[in-house]
């Protein structure tokens, strides 16, 4: 089969001043695609900024050959995100594939957490993922095309001590992704979502080895990504990559039982609890209302 290539196509990656959004635009470009290279330049829980790290980044596709800019906007505010699209379009006349991938950490345990430790990081990965895409959205509907990767985490989808704000962000990017891959089918826009295992500045005070971190690093990462902005790429998928190993994250939903609709009780869902649970045929719906239709076919006794 023939190599996934980007030639004539413009790429947005937001954090991509160092760890896995460098990899992923450095590869973009190495495979033809015009790439912004977003980064506020701050430090892991959001402080500080400065465009200075993208513009290395931008230096090292140039250097191998390859186009990009540097941004420095972030991702959380209007009027730099509204600039950043300005800029792509106006340099090179399009957006084809946005990378979401900015983010910060807060991490503590939730009783040692403040509200503004939520709210800044629920700011920057699930605002500073939807500002991008709803900026980019009627250019890439105008086009009959376009490519979305979110970036997710099995802190979403599975939990992780100390990262109740982290945890909650990264999963609104699932359900963000579950309604947008329904919107965008028409006009051929397809998202999808990263869960990385990769060793970053974020991963790098929790004591992890040297030969892990090696086996760890981002470049492992990006080949994930690069499928899912390409034009073969599938959409409403969760790929969890790392390390070299690829697998998809599903949720999934038990048949369950009808308990009728006759004053149902607490007591007959404790009663009834190992049917409830049973994973025989279950099933992962593509939408909401497979839910409602398997709902609907239970309460008629199909």
């Amino acid at each position: 089969m023939s190599d996934i290539r980007f030639d004539g196509k413009v790429a947005i990656v937001t954090g991509a001043g160092g760890g896995l959004g460098r990899c992923h635009a450095i590869d973009l470009a190495k495979r033809g695609a015009k790439v912004v290279v977003n980064d506020l330049g701050g430090a892991m829980d959001g402080s500080g900024g400065g465009s200075e790290a993208a513009q290395k980044v931008v230096a090292e596709i140039k250097a191998a050959g390859g186009e990009a800019i540097a941004n420095g906007a972030s991702v959380t505010d209007d009027a730099g995100v509204a600039a950043m699209i300005k800029q792509a379009m106006d340099t090179w006349g399009r957006i084809d594939i946005v990378i979401a991938n900015a983010g910060i950490l807060r991490d503590k345990s939730f009783s040692k957490m403040e509200i503004a430790d939520f709210d800044a990081v629920m700011a920057v990965h699930l605002m500073g993922t939807v500002k991008p895409v709803k900026a980019a959205w009627e250019i890439m509907k105008a086009q009959n095309y376009g490519r979305i990767v979110v970036t997710t985490s099995s802190t979403g989808l599975y939990g992780n001590f100390g990262q109740a704000n982290y945890g909650a962000a990264k999963l609104s990017l699932v359900g963000f992704m579950n309604t947008m891959k329904i919107e965008g089918m028409k006009n051929n826009i397809k998202i999808n979502a990263i869960s990385p295992v990769a060793a970053t500045r974020m991963t790098q005070n929790i004591g992890i080895p040297e030969q892990v971190l090696e086996a760890l690093k981002p470049d492992f990462v990006t080949p994930g990504v690069v499928y899912l902005a390409s034009d073969e790429a599938p959409t409403g998928t969760i790929l969890t990559a790392g390390a070299g190993v690829f697998a998809v994250a599903k949720i999934y939903e038990t048949e369950g039982v009808s308990l009728g609709l006759g004053g149902v009780s607490a007591e007959e869902v404790r009663d009834n609890w190992s049917k409830i649970t049973d994973p025989k045929g279950m099933e992962a719906y593509d939408q909401g209302g497979g839910q409602t239709q398997k709902f609907m076919r239970k309460l008629a006794g199909g």
